[in-house]
């Protein structure tokens, strides 16, 4: 057993320019982290492809049928999916505060075991107002899920290996991708059993996992570095100093204060409009593949297979460029090149590569977002403002593919929207280098080290000590 974690006077100004020693050499560092892993990401990440497949089967039920048997003419299917993101994106700042508040451990499987109850009982839907009001509901419930966990792995892993585990875990929405058409292919078989249609059972059999999942994770999920059992008393104090240098010692308090540093800071903003250019095409995605690969000619049934493949790549490039960000250290390039690729093709190799682009994107923004919040509290309400306005691209991305067969207006509005990322990175970059160059002036001019830390505890990223990432 190694002897316990010693604080070394070295620092690396809060950056992330690599590891921070604090006793542990890289070899039992790596192993440390690995341990973290092994018990964290597969429940949060099974969690997620739960929460990703309930929000998006409508479009698989959809093809499956239920937009004949509900009457969904006109607008009635956009008008179902973008509902949903109402609700859903103004919950998620207060959920992440009741979050810090309460034990993750409790908060997260609970919302879950709601939204889960509401999937299930989907399956009574017979009308359109039906669809519309449980849409509006699952969307409240499942609002604290994906930026609960992004703030919950940025309170256990340093700022240089975010992107990685945000990646792993956000994978899981590709993962639902496809497994979403493969199951409700299977699914759809069930036509006509108990007396309800396939699509029915894509809800209830899919809301009954999500419960399931959900009472487990009572007992599985960990709430913070300093309670973890699975950690040795020298692990855990490892653990707990790495997060304080790596954060400057910044503070982990609740005061409104700190909400409203995050409120007023405009590199919040600029951040919300990063994400929502990414997320625009990433719920095009998920909710009208299936439709997009139905209007290039194939049945139905084939459709749901088809729409496997884009999910699958998605999936093995968000966790490759995740690996690739975290070895640079760089976020604002990756999130550039992947909206370039998304925008390069057109028809079914078009779907592949939008998803191959866009998905890999949304993990590396959301590390950067989370890095450059300095701050437990300023961190969590940066990161739920980001997915929580950012969810509202979602109701766009419910209204642009509206002109089949070869759907000009959705495919023109995603290059805008990859545009406005793209132009919006170029910004960020710019500016965090110039913030950074001032406060590296500022501590040389007057003498500020790390000794001084303490005086800055309260600042949050705006100490002289912190560095933002590019």
């Amino acid at each position: 057993m190694p002897s316990s974690p010693r604080i070394s006077s070295d620092t690396a100004s809060g950056n992330e320019k690599g590891p921070v020693d604090v006793g542990f050499d890289a070899q039992e560092r790596r192993r440390v982290l690995r341990k973290i892993d092994w018990h964290l990401l597969p429940t949060v990440s099974l969690l997620y492809l739960l929460s990703f497949l309930d929000r998006s089967n409508v479009g698989n039920a959809k093809v499956a049928g239920m937009a004949t048997d509900l009457n969904l003419t006109g607008y009635r299917y956009n008008i179902a999916a973008a509902v949903f993101f109402i609700l859903y994106s103004f919950a998620e700042v207060p959920s992440n505060i009741a979050l810090k508040l309460f034990r993750p451990s409790r908060w997260i499987p609970s919302i879950m075991v709601a939204w889960g109850l509401i999937m299930t009982l989907m399956c009574l839907v017979n009308t359109f107002q039906g669809l519309v009001v449980a849409r509006v509901f699952l969307g409240l419930t499942e609002a604290g899920l994906f930026p609960g966990v992004t703030y919950y792995i940025s309170l256990w892993y340093p700022r240089d290996e975010r992107s990685l585990r945000i990646a792993i875990f956000f994978s899981a929405a590709t993962v639902a991708g496809a497994f979403g058409g493969i199951l409700a292919y299977a699914i759809e078989k069930m036509e006509g059993v108990g007396g309800l249609h396939g699509w029915q059972w894509i809800f209830c059999l899919e809301g009954i996992a999500t419960i399931m999942a959900a009472l487990a994770a009572f007992f599985f999920m960990y709430d913070y570095p300093d309670t973890a059992s699975f950690l040795t008393d020298a692990e855990r104090h490892y653990v707990i100093e790495m997060l304080k240098r790596d954060s400057n010692n910044l503070s982990t308090d609740y005061q409104l204060r700190f909400v409203f540093q995050a409120l007023r800071d405009y590199k919040s903003y600029v951040q919300i409009g990063v994400y929502i250019g990414l997320l625009v095409p990433v719920y095009a995605i998920a909710l009208f593949t299936p439709t997009i690969i139905n209007e290039l000619g194939f049945s139905a049934a084939n459709a749901q297979l088809l729409s496997v493949p884009p999910f699958v790549c998605g999936c093995i490039f968000t966790i490759l460029v995740g690996v690739l960000s975290d070895k640079h250290k760089l976020r604002g390039p990756y999130v550039i090149g992947g909206a370039f690729v998304s925008g390069a093709a057109a028809s079914y190799v078009g779907a592949v590569l939008a998803a191959v682009g866009v998905f890999p994107t949304i993990a590396v923004d959301l590390a950067w977002a989370s890095s450059n919040a300095g701050g437990d509290i300023k961190r969590g309400v940066v990161v739920a403002m980001v997915i929580g306005i950012g969810n509202l691209g979602g109701i766009c991305s419910s209204f642009v593919y509206l002109d089949p067969p070869r759907f000009h207006i959705g495919h023109g509005t995603m290059i805008g929207f990859l545009s406005l990322s793209i132009l919006l990175s170029c910004f960020a970059m710019w500016n965090y280098q110039r913030i950074n160059k001032q406060k590296d002036a500022l501590c040389r001019e007057e003498g500020i080290t790390d000794d001084r830390k303490d005086e800055f505890v309260d600042m949050g990223d705006e100490s002289p000590l912190f560095r933002y990432a590019i």
